[in-house]
C-alpha cells in the first residue's frame, strides 16, 4: 500500500469543454505518483485520474463503494454533467436514501484512462507538448482497472465495501475481482459479459470506421481544427441502436412520422430528411454525443472492450480468473438485452460456481434492452439495495 496523499483539486482537461454557465466545481483529479505499466508493454506517465466522490469515508475506511462507468459514461454518476448540465448518468440509483445510499457509503466513480473527461487520454497533452491523438498507447480493461487500483492506493482505501458496474463497467468489476481478489467484499455486475462477442466487435468496428472515414479525423490529429463530429455522431447512432430493444423502439416510436416545425402532422418528404420519429431521435443522440465526447477516446475505449476476454487471459478457463477471490457476487441480466444477453450472465455464474465463489443471479424483465440497468426497470432498485447493503 502506498502512502496516502491528499487529492488535489484541479481543473480537469476536458475535451472541448468551454466554461459553460452551468459549470459546477471542477472535477477532482489526482496524478498518480508512479508511471503505469500497460498490457501492451508501454508505460504511461504521468497519469491523471479524474473522479467524483459522494458521501463520507468512515474512520475505519470500510464503507467505500466503487462504481465503474460504461463506454459512453464518465465520473459524473450522481452529479450534473459540466458540459451538458444534465443529471448524473445513475442519479436515480446513487444518493441519499437511494439504493446506493450516500448517507451510508462513500461512493467513488472515476473516468477511465483513455477517456475524455479529465483522466489521461488521447486529448491530454503528451510528451511532445501537444495532444497525444493517435500517439496515445492502446489500453485494455485491465489497464483501466490497474489505474483505478492505484487511485484507491493513493487515497488509502485498501478494501471496498462493494464494486459495481454495468456494461463495460461490469467488465471492469470482473477484472477488478480477478486482479485484486481480496479488495472488494461484494461485486455487482449488471448487463455485462466476461468477453466481448464477435457481433459486438463488429458493431464497434462499424463505429470506428465511421469516425476514421470522416475527413476531419485527420489521422487523429484534429484538436486544433475541425473535429470529426459527423463520423462520431454516426458511431453513436449505430451503437445506440444496440442499447435498445426492438419492442422498446416499436412502443416508443413505431413508424410514426415526425411532426413538422409548424406543429402539423408529419408527412413524407420524399427526400432524406428525418421523416420518422426514430430517425430524429437517433440524430439527436448523435449530435448531443459530439458535444461531450472525444472521437479518439471512442476508438480507444471500444478497442479496450474488444480485447477483453477474461477466460483467454487464464488459459481459456474463466473459473481460474476467480480462483482466489474472497468477494461474493451478484450477476444481473435483462431479458431484452441482446447486446449482452442473459446467457453471458449465466456463463459468468457457472464460472464463479466452479471457482467456489458465492454468487446470486437475477434476470429482470425490462422493455429497455441493454439500457435496462440505467432506467427504471422493475425490481432493479431492490436488487441493488439488497446486495449492496
Amino acid at each position: 500500500m502506498q502512502k496516502p496523499v491528499r487529492a488535489e483539486l484541479v481543473e480537469a482537461p476536458y475535451f472541448r469543454l468551454v466554461q459553460a454557465q452551468n459549470m459546477q466545481d471542477p472535477a477532482t483529479a489526482l496524478t498518480l505518483p508512479d508511471p503505469l505499466p500497460l498490457d501492451s508493454g508501454a508505460t504511461l506517465s504521468p497519469v491523471t485520474i479524474a473522479y467524483e466522490r459522494y458521501g463520507q469515508l468512515s474512520p475505519e475506511r470500510d464503507n467505500a463503494v466503487l462504481i465503474f462507468h460504461a463506454l459512453t459514461g464518465d465520473q459524473y454518476v450522481a452529479s450534473p454533467h459540466p458540459a451538458t448540465g444534465k443529471p448524473g448518468w445513475w442519479d436515480r440509483m446513487v444518493g441519499p436514501d437511494k439504493p446506493i445510499d450516500t448517507d451510508r457509503y462513500y461512493v467513488i466513480c472515476a473516468n477511465v484512462i483513455g477517456g475524455c473527461m479529465g483522466s489521461t487520454g488521447p486529448a491530454s497533452i503528451g510528451p511532445e507538448g501537444k495532444p497525444y491523438g493517435q500517439n496515445f498507447p492502446v489500453v485494455t480493461i485491465h489497464d483501466m482497472v490497474r489505474a483505478i487500483g492505484r487511485l484507491l492506493d493513493t487515497l488509502g482505501i485498501e478494501r471496498l465495501h462493494a464494486a459495481v458496474g454495468g456494461s463495460m463497467g461490469g467488465m471492469q468489476a470482473l477484472a477488478f475481482a480477478s486482479q485484486f481478489p481480496t479488495r472488494a467484499e461484494r461485486v455487482l455486475v449488471l448487463a455485462s459479459a466476461a468477453r466481448q462477442s464477435a457481433q459486438n466487435i463488429a458493431f464497434h468496428e462499424v463505429g470506428r470506421q465511421a469516425i476514421m472515414a470522416d475527413a476531419n479525423w485527420n489521422g487523429g490529429d484534429y484538436y486544433e481544427a475541425a473535429h470529426p463530429d459527423a463520423g462520431l455522431a454516426v458511431a453513436r447512432m449505430a451503437a445506440h441502436i444496440t442499447y435498445l430493444s426492438e419492442a422498446g423502439l416499436t412502443e416508443k416510436f413505431g413508424r410514426r412520422l415526425q411532426q413538422r416545425p409548424d406543429g402539423t402532422d408529419g408527412a413524407k418528404s420524399f427526400g432524406f430528411e428525418a421523416d420518422f420519429e426514430v430517425e430524429s431521435y437517433l440524430r439527436y443522440q448523435g449530435s448531443g454525443f459530439t458535444r461531450r465526447f472525444d472521437a479518439n477516446s471512442y476508438l480507444y475505449i471500444t478497442r479496450a472492450m474488444d480485447y477483453f476476454d477474461l477466460a483467454e487471459e487464464h488459459g481459456g478457463r474463466l473459473a481460474d480468473a476467480f480462483a482466489n477471490t474472497t468477494a461474493r457476487f451478484c450477476i444481473v441480466s435483462f431479458d431484452t438485452d441482446w447486446l449482452y444477453p442473459t446467457e453471458e450472465g449465466r456463463h459468468i455464474v457457472r464460472a464463479l460456481n466452479a471457482a467456489g465463489a458465492p454468487v446470486s443471479f437475477v434476470e429482470l424483465s425490462s422493455p429497455y434492452g441493454h439500457d435496462g440497468f440505467l432506467l427504471e426497470t422493475p425490481g432493479l432498485d431492490e436488487v441493488v439495495r439488497g446486495f449492496v447493503s
